[in-house]
């Protein structure tokens, strides 16, 4: 027992170390630096290989025809493919590059010499109500930018567009079908501008995509070197996506494809492997022609785009700079169904005979990227296993590997210690413990669910949308998805329960079941956050914070109030009033004065105490001046950097409160 205790105490002084180390670390060690990144990944890595042969070594059973041995090596396999995903990306991750300083030179350089290349800007629509297309039609018709011209390229064939477009001042086409989805509506508008303007530059935006104004002028100088036919910018957006939305995080935990935009993708572009993410992007017109136009085998006509570049010896650069900002997915539905497109996307791109794996003229480097793209795909599976493990071992007494607490402690604990520091600083605080898990655990399942489905059928599937905008002002459960993790949070509780309750429990709980203990509570942890987040709160209009002197005229005698323009959306705006008075009553019809609307026709909608809301009813000219107003800068309100607390009080206030 004194052994025991004395084993207890040396392997927990040594975590204790190794925490601080990492801790010390990570605020000695820079991200930025080339070195140390090497340094910290390094380590990181070293603790997972570790780990790793401990696994493979100590904790699998002989391989037999037998549920016994089949679950604990099919979760190992799994497990490794998240090892291998994890090292390679420790790896990509020793390089990065930040092209704004090459950005700033061609800018320069277009100014001085006077030569702005004409551009097309194509705005890919498909079904989007008026009041998210507007966005981006109004925003890119303001771009500061000599030589342009806006086409909406309307997939759903909308007369009302078509007239929307011709008072607007921008130029419409269409097309008789929807042959081969995006990338054939994209060809067809190469087609019909080559006979128009041929701008040698084409802008792609999607419908729901607002750039901002010097969007041009940041990325289309980039493209005078020969050796690079696309300048790809991230993603940026109004609304925090489901989760973040549900979990009342919105402003405390960032999106999923955070990390990605801002920290793998300038690592990824340092080995010449940056892929295009289908909108807010440039490329050269010559260069589409050269390769046949957009790629349209694959659903995912982004990534096959970079890849055909890349087999012509041409590259995706990424200017890692906010120039362009659009609409999350809104729904939990419309969230899956994007990331099981991107994942099916991704295989049929691998699949292709001219594609990166089989394909000519890849180099190794470029073939083991896009590998790395496959894998993180293929992890989702491993978070399924992890989620139902510790049932599976209460429950049916099939443990995933045989290894008692004091043996994880040894080489486990060190891994995920190692992991969580190193991601949280080589990502610069944009990856949050179990939030990040149950994130992915959300399309877990779906993705899953297309992975067995891609080995039967990867092609020939219909290409499905990410449905944005509409009513969503009703909250809504998903069922299905809150059954299946409230049963695994149910299931992991349970197994906790059953250890110290079961008839057949044990008079002393050994080292196994300790560890299992352990993880039935993180997984019930991760499935709880997973299941909070399926009860959809509801969206309103977005409105955007603005400091603006106002004035509201009450009556006929033209004397107007002054106020003061606290919030406005493009249909309402939220007032307070500078001096006491009787407040507007519901239902009246004054005119508010801002200053860069002039005049507009209000209706009071509410009033209490010193702050009024109403709606707005501005004229076409107005509202193009207020979308672009409130849309042609990015807003700050959706998180960047994580916050643990504010993350934690919102997953309390939805989890045990109810909103």
């Amino acid at each position: 027992m004194l052994e025991s205790a004395a084993d207890n105490a040396s392997i927990l002084m040594i975590d204790f170390g190794l925490w601080i180390g990492l801790l010390v670390s990570a605020r000695l060690l820079n991200p930025s630096r080339a070195l140390d990144r090497m340094i910290f990944g390094t380590t990181a890595g070293s603790l997972l290989v570790i780990y790793v042969f401990w696994r493979w070594h100590d904790t699998l059973p002989r391989l037999s025809m037998s549920a016994e041995s089949l679950w604990p090596h099919l979760f190992f396999t799994l497990e490794f493919i998240a090892v291998v995903y994890t090292l390679m990306s420790i790896v990509i991750l020793f390089r990065s590059i930040d092209r704004s300083g090459q950005a700033d030179r061609a800018e320069r350089e277009m100014r001085v010499r006077g030569t702005y290349p004409a551009v097309d800007v194509f705005i890919c629509t498909y079904d989007e109500p008026l009041e998210v297309i507007e966005r981006s039609i109004l925003t890119a018709l303001e771009l500061d930018y000599p030589d342009f011209t806006v086409w909406v390229l309307d997939d759903t064939r909308r007369s009302w567009l078509r007239d929307y477009c011709l008072e607007a001042g921008a130029r419409y086409i269409t097309r008789a079908d929807n042959k081969a989805a995006k990338a054939g509506n994209l060809n067809n508008a190469l087609a019909v501008t080559s006979a128009s303007t041929n701008a040698p530059v084409i802008l792609v935006l999607d419908a729901d995509f607002a750039p901002q104004r010097h969007l041009l002028k940041r990325t289309v100088g980039l493209l005078a070197d020969p050796g690079v036919a696309i300048v790809q910018t991230p993603q940026f957006y109004y609304n925090g996506d489901p989760i973040q939305h549900n979990l009342l995080a919105t402003q405390s935990m960032v999106d999923d494809q955070r990390f990605f935009f801002d920290v793998f993708q300038p690592a990824k572009d340092a080995w010449g492997c940056a892929f295009c993410v289908g909108t807010s992007f440039v490329v050269r017109r010559d260069r589409l022609v050269e390769i046949g136009g957009f790629p349209s085998e694959a659903i995912s006509e982004d990534i096959n785009l970079t890849y055909t570049m890349l087999a012509h010896g041409y590259q995706t650069w990424w200017l890692n700079e906010k120039l362009s900002c659009g609409l999350s997915a809104e729904g939990i539905p419309e969230y899956i169904t994007q990331r099981s497109r991107w994942c099916l996307g991704t295989i049929q791109v691998a699949l292709l005979r001219d594609g990166p794996l089989f394909g000519r003229g890849y180099s190794a480097i470029q073939r083991l990227h896009y590998v790395h793209g496959i894998l993180n795909w293929l992890c989702k599976p491993f978070l399924v296993l992890l989620l139902i493990a510790p049932m599976m071992y209460w429950f049916a007494g099939l443990p995933a590997f045989e290894a008692d607490y004091l043996a994880f402690l040894r080489y486990g604990a060190p891994a995920i210690l190692g992991q969580t520091i190193y991601m949280a600083w080589i990502s610069r605080s944009r990856t949050l413990p179990l939030f990040m898990e149950a994130t992915h655990a959300i399309v877990s399942f779906a993705v899953s669910a297309t992975l067995i489905s891609a080995v039967v059928k990867p092609f020939g599937r219909p290409f499905k949308i990410t449905d944005k905008g509409g009513d969503r002002s009703a909250p809504k459960l998903r069922w299905k998805l809150a059954l299946t993790f409230g049963l695994i949070a149910f299931g992991s509780a349970a197994s906790i329960a059953w250890a110290f309750l079961s008839p057949y429990a044990a008079s002393e709980i050994s080292s196994l079941d300790y560890f299992n203990l352990l993880w039935a509570g993180i997984s019930m942890l991760i499935a709880f956050i997973a299941f909070v987040a399926c009860f959809e709160l509801p969206r309103g209009d977005k409105f955007f914070p603005v400091n603006e002197a106002g004035a509201l005229a009450l009556g006929g005698d033209d004397h107007a109030v002054p106020c003061h323009v606290a919030a406005l959306s493009t249909s309402a705006v939220e007032l307070t009033w500078t001096t006491a008075m009787h407040p507007p009553a519901e239902g009246a019809q004054p005119w508010l004065y801002m200053e860069r609307l002039g005049w507009v026709a209000v209706t009071v909608a509410a009033a209490t105490g010193r702050t009024t809301l109403a709606h707005l009813h501005p004229t076409f000219e107005q509202r193009r001046r207020l979308v672009t107003w409130l849309f042609g800068s990015p807003p700050d309100d959706v998180a960047e950097t994580v916050r643990i607390s504010g993350a934690v009080a919102g997953l309390l206030r939805r989890g045990f409160r109810g909103r």
